[in-house]
């Protein structure tokens, strides 16, 4: 389920980052709202736009890159392997929450 938060915003950013792709935050006329510019790992959202519009806009996006196999690491990758129901952005929480409890367990 989708949150409508700038916090929310925050993690899609942070996600396609991740994945090296520079979210900005353009003055455009968009059909979509956004535009990516595949060549250089580019994506344009109107400037313009409310939260909710900039979330839904930065998760088509997601959703995109991913069925293109251009996002996910492969933490991510794994988990969505393993649950066809989850969306980028749930992967994406799994795999930090994996990775704090990886990072806090001792090791031997």
């Amino acid at each position: 389920m989708i949150k409508y938060t700038p916090q929310y915003l925050k993690k899609l950013e942070d996600l396609l980052k991740e994945n090296n792709y520079d979210v900005r935050y353009e003055k455009g006329n968009f059909r979509s709202g956004y535009c990516i510019v595949e060549d250089k790992n580019v994506v344009v959202v109107n400037k313009f736009a409310t939260v909710e519009s900039r979330i839904q806009a930065l998760f088509e996006i997601a959703q995109i890159l991913l069925s293109q196999g251009r996002l996910l690491n492969d933490t991510q990758k794994i988990i969505l392997k393993g649950s066809k129901n989850a969306t980028v952005v749930e992967a994406s929480y799994i795999a930090a929450d994996l990775q704090e409890e990886t990072a806090a367990e001792p090791s031997i």
